[in-house]
């Protein structure tokens, strides 16, 4: 990539070594060339490892270590900071104020961000994205740490994203094919260290820790960089299963490391029949989830329906429902652990299924104690706190059937508004509790005060105005007709005004809002923690037995057992996912001239849709004529024009 001279002197970002380029080459060379990486485990439940062994200690431990990530960071700082300057005049900052769409116009497109990507591109160079998107974080940051710098601080952050989206689409229309869609991968998806190429300082007390652009631009909430079509078209690819990696963690449950998975590409065709890695592919571990929350919800219910308040030994109902939610809730909390609350809670049913949790743990704690100490009444009080789970699980359900809907999308959005505009509101309503506390004098408690200002917030009740002549003749009214007013108009109408304004927002960008959220599911379901190898409650067992194996045995043994255990468990799901990906389905296929004599199940699907009106129109795509027809028909054409 070449230099950019600024007036602050020249911070253009030098090519790499022709040493380092040939390495990573010669690294997607290979990847491509095996596509076997996932599935070169032996089809054998507990075989020999011995050419895993092999493969793993030629693997280099990081195969991108020779790219300076330090160096970069701060040298694309530098050329974002020089193109967006603050300039003093007087005392006065005088800023280039623009937004992610000012910058994306013709114009701005010319001016700023074409020369900053001729200056960052190179093909050779993965790591340019992810610092851009580290510059981003940091830019975003420091908005809110230096009010002067506001405004021209979210101005670099917008053009840190609009910068990696033209990279990463440049780099997608230079490298074409299956060698280009592994290359993106390697961009997106590649954990890297910030400090890595530092030289000189040794950072003292730091724990290392690696990120991928991916996961930085979903914490940065880059939506623009997520909807471009090359970040897309990796993300799908993930979500498919086509490409598979080892996802890096700060902390496992149940750790099985011993056979790390570079990022390449999967071919069904070369892995083992029961392939347990599958289990994490982002689109069948979706489609385990919902099953596991049917199952859920289906043992609730039965909990529910069929309970007794006079008894408070456990039933089988009960017992069943324990165990399986206590996996489900472990599941959960594994999937804190693998990338962290921050980008737990991106997901769209995040806080339904934290409010669930919490509902189960207090039910389970007042039941044991219930049980414990043969208190029926405990026992009640944990089946009602049980009851309260209704209103979580039936919508959550919704939520996972349809997670691409805008309107589940905006409900989550403005829930979120909707409870921090409450809790203010509250905490402003305090003053006239207190106030018409103290004017009582003890005759009214606090909780009736409260009562009264409750029924009137939502207008179901006039007490309080009334009995407020007993609180004071004059004060008592003034204060409750002040809260009256306040509550129900100016509360009331900045409610509406913030909900409206966040569903707008939302609405406008339907698209790419749907796209950052795929995004997120996506790499949200990218695991590396074996626990999630096993299905509730089974992850229970596994956690029990297994872990404390892992400090009993070699981890080569510990890797075989675990590949066992999981196999044996899932035997019947993995054929089936592994005879599924295997067929024509799932393939895709290169577009192929077909003859209307093939295949069948076309004309089968052809006699049906005739019950139908248009799909025909549909499905005349499906079959392509023959060359030698479209030639037949062009050579009629131009003889029609002769004559």
């Amino acid at each position: 990539m070449e230099g950019r001279n600024t007036n602050n002197g020249n911070f253009g970002i030098t090519a790499r070594a022709n040493t380092a380029g040939l390495e990573l080459e010669s690294l997607l060379a290979e990847e491509e060339r095996g596509g076997e990486v996932a599935g070169r485990e032996p089809e054998s439940l507990l075989a020999d490892e011995g050419q895993v062994d092999k493969d793993a200690s030629l693997r280099p431990s990081n195969p991108h270590a020779f790219f300076p990530v330090y160096k970069t960071i701060h040298l694309i700082r530098r050329s974002i900071v020089a193109t967006i300057s603050n300039v003093v005049y007087d005392n006065v900052y005088l800023a280039d104020p623009y937004t992610l769409k000012q910058l994306n116009a013709p114009s701005m497109i010319v001016a700023r961000i074409q020369p900053l990507v001729d200056e960052f591109y190179n093909s050779k160079d993965i790591t340019t994205v992810y610092c851009l998107l580290v510059n981003r974080v940091q830019f975003l940051r420091e908005q809110s740490n230096h009010a002067h710098h506001e405004s021209v601080n979210v101005t670099r952050a917008a053009l840190c994203e609009a910068v990696a989206s033209k990279v990463l689409q440049r780099v997608d229309e230079d490298n074409p094919g299956s060698k280009g869609l592994l290359l993106l991968a390697h961009i997106l998806v590649e954990s890297f260290d910030p400090f890595q190429g530092i030289q000189g300082m040794l950072v003292q007390g730091r724990h290392p820790r690696e990120y991928t652009a991916l996961e930085l631009g979903i914490l940065s909430e880059s939506k623009l960089f997520m909807s471009s079509s090359a970040c897309q078209k990796v993300v799908k690819a993930i979500q498919k299963g086509r490409i598979v990696y080892t996802p890096s963690s700060p902390f496992d449950l149940l750790p099985d490391r011993y056979d790390l998975r570079p990022i390449s590409l999967y071919e069904p065709r070369k892995a083992p029949l029961l392939n347990h890695y599958r289990l994490i592919v982002p689109r069948i571990r979706n489609i385990l989830e919902i099953c596991q929350f049917v199952l859920l919800l289906v043992f609730y219910v039965l909990v529910m329906v069929n309970r007794d308040p006079a008894q408070f030994d456990f039933d089988a109902y009960e017992i069943v429902f324990c165990f399986y939610t206590f996996g489900w809730v472990l599941d959960q909390f594994a999937s804190i652990l693998e990338h962290g609350w921050r980008l737990y809670t991106r997901n769209l049913w995040s806080f339904l299924d934290v409010a669930f949790a919490v509902v189960y743990g207090i039910y389970l704690v007042l039941r044991l104690c219930s049980v414990g100490t043969g208190n029926l009444e405990i026992s009640r009080q944990a089946l009602d706190i049980l009851s309260m789970g209704a209103p979580i699980l039936v919508p959550r359900l919704a939520f996972s059937l349809f997670s691409e809907n805008m309107l589940f999308v905006s409900i989550r959005a403005m829930m979120a508004d909707f409870w921090v505009l409450s809790l203010l509101a509250v905490w402003c309503s305090a003053g006239f509790l207190l106030a018409m506390t103290w004017l009582s004098r003890g005759l009214f408690r606090p909780t009736t005060i409260s009562k009264w200002m409750l029924w009137v917030w939502f207008a179901m009740d006039g007490t309080g105005i009334e009995r407020s002549v007993e609180l004071h003749w004059l004060l008592g009214p003034t204060l409750m007709i002040a809260f009256a007013f306040l509550g129900n108009t100016l509360f009331l109408t900045i409610l509406v005004a913030m909900l409206s304004n966040t569903f707008s927002k939302i609405v406008s960008d339907a698209t790419v809002e749907n796209y950052y959220r795929r995004a997120v599911m996506t790499f949200a379901a990218v695991k590396s923690d074996a626990i999630f190898a096993y299905q509730p409650p089974f992850n229970i067992l596994a956690l029990c037995l297994m872990l404390p194996l892992k400090f009993l045995v070699s981890p080569r043994y510990f890797h075989k057992v675990n590949v066992a255990a999981s196999r044996t468990l899932n035997a019947p799901l993995l054929l089936l996912i592994g005879l599924y990906e295997r067929s024509p389905l799932w393939q895709d296929a290169e577009p192929t001239l077909l003859k209307l004599s093939k295949p069948r199940s076309k004309f089968v699907f052809w006699a049906f849709s005739k019950l139908y009106g248009y799909d025909d129109v549909r499905a005349v795509f499906d079959y392509e004529p023959s060359l030698e027809e479209l030639s037949d028909t062009a050579n009629l054409n131009s003889s029609t024009e002769d004559d």
